[in-house]
């Protein structure tokens, strides 16, 4: 079911009550970075060490030139744990989703001012599960792909042509076939811990944690199963809205126990994929196959379940150094810099940021080499996210309820941390927001900006200082 927010400009400000909203300063681009927090823990799979939060979602402004950060916006709107987001990519539109093993997850489209940064709750659909944990919009942007964590289902939803948000499930897979889950959302382990006892109960049900679609064909999707360790293969029609399964592929060394696979992501240029395994702290490298792929597309339905897999082990790399104990660390993020020349990975526990150099001549193409943990300054990096010059890298530190944010070498893959720290609570989710414009001479011109507004702003500021390569295009819409 769909819940829509009554019309309104989302630009459109009383003027006659506080507003926790200010104006874009003159000169600055339009770079926005949206961090969403965790409001309540006690029903969540894991367990925070920071603050909850009163308010959800966070709007700063980002100034290229030094990386410095103004809080914009902060939302009214009451919406429980947030906890991943994704910005459409033609519309000014941003979409949440919500996490909690106890009721089903609601997928919140919000209304992006490019004026203001604030956001307006445009509408609500429910998840169909869960734990909601990830979103996926496919190319024509007409479904959203929706991973429930907890009970491991993903779903297709519709995407309404006209106003951009989510519709009702088209299509709902359930790895497990219907059976009751092993663990209860009002007793288990917690799974921050990563010790064997919480390994065995987290591996104990299939448990999705991400979907992605192939960046060449856009019609295969990959679905990580940390509980089962292995990448779920399966044929997309969005025509359909389906996904039918085919295959799956372990995300690490047969031999080896405890992957816990968490994210996937393609590099945007070369015939490769990285994994990240979140229990066993490790990247796995993958290539990616156009044969058998193209043979997956073409396959008949009735022979989809024995279809190959289309992606390949070829290397897997550790984390975190090896005389850290793994089971103190579960990472968290990963993704490759829009150069490709670098894979970064966030660990929780060790808190740092692995940085990967990605190598470029055959016939180690693809292949990763360390180029060194860089400390996030905060207690378990859930996520980080890079603006939208590549050269700001912002961390969210859950635990320590702060964001940080780092200069990236481009050259080298260091990081070195600006100074720049802001007090968010319990921050589990920064996404980058860059306005499009087309959308935004459509919007009023009113920018408010209020002494409360500025006050706020200035109390969260803590410190002040097998393809060729080049064929595969750039995903349409990265985190």
């Amino acid at each position: 079911q769909v819940q829509k927010e009554s019309k309104r400009n989302p630009c459109d400000q009383p003027r006659t009550s506080p507003s926790h909203t200010m104006a874009l300063a003159p000169g600055v681009g339009k770079q926005l970075i949206v961090v969403s927090c965790y409001t309540r823990f006690d029903n969540l799979a894991h367990g925070p060490r920071g603050t909850e939060a009163q308010r959800s979602l966070y709007t700063y402004s980002m100034d290229p030139a030094d990386g410095q950060m103004v809080l914009l916006s902060v939302t009214k709107d009451e919406v429980m744990n947030p906890a991943f987001s994704r910005f459409h990519p033609q519309k000014n539109l941003l979409y949440t989703c919500t996490e909690s093993v106890a009721e089903n997850g609601q997928i919140v489209t919000w209304k992006v001012c490019p004026e203001t940064g604030r956001l307006s709750k445009l509408a609500s659909s429910d998840a169909g599960g869960t734990s909601t944990c990830y979103l996926t919009l496919d190319r024509a942007c007409e479904n959203m792909l929706v991973v429930n964590y907890w009970d491991a289902t993903i779903g297709v939803f519709g995407v309404d042509p006209k106003q951009g948000h989510v519709d009702t499930a088209r299509s709902m897979f359930d790895p497990n076939n219907g059976r009751r889950m092993k663990a209860r959302h009002d007793k288990h382990v917690n799974h921050s811990q990563n010790d064997h006892s919480a390994q065995a109960e987290r591996q104990a049900d299939p448990h999705s944690h991400a979907v992605i679609l192939d960046s060449y064909f856009g019609r295969i999707a990959f679905v990580p199963d940390l509980g089962m360790d292995v990448i779920r293969q399966f044929r997309y029609d969005p025509e359909a809205g389906s996904l039918t399964a085919a295959g799956m592929i372990r995300s690490g060394p047969a031999d080896q126990k405890a992957l816990g696979p968490r994210y996937i992501e393609f590099h945007p240029t070369l015939p490769m994929c990285y994994v990240i395994n979140e229990l066993a702290s490790e990247v796995s490298v993958f290539e990616f196959d156009l044969h058998e792929a193209q043979q997956l597309l073409n396959s008949s339905l009735d022979s989809l379940q024995h279809a190959s897999p289309v992606i390949r082990l070829v290397q897997t790399i550790r984390t975190i150094p090896d005389a850290f104990p793994g089971n103190l660390n579960t990472c968290g993020r990963i993704t490759v810099h829009c150069s490709g020349n670098f894979v970064l990975v966030s660990n929780r526990g060790h808190d740092s940021i692995a940085v990967f150099r990605v190598q470029h001549a055959l016939p180690r193409a693809g292949m990763l080499s360390m180029v060194g943990n860089f400390h996030t300054r905060g207690a378990t990096p859930r996520h980080f996210q890079f603006d939208g010059s590549g050269q700001w890298l912002i961390t969210a530190n859950q635990d320590s309820d702060r964001i940080s944010v780092f200069r990236f070498n481009l050259a080298n893959g260091r990081l070195d941390w600006t100074g720049h720290e802001y007090h968010v609570p319990s921050p589990n989710f920064v996404c980058n927001v860059q306005p499009h414009p087309e959308e935004a001479a459509e919007l009023s011109d009113d920018k408010p900006s209020d002494a409360a507004a500025v006050a706020l702003a200035a109390q969260h500021v803590v410190h002040g200082g097998l393809l060729q390569a080049g064929s595969l295009p750039r995903l349409a819409s990265r985190l």
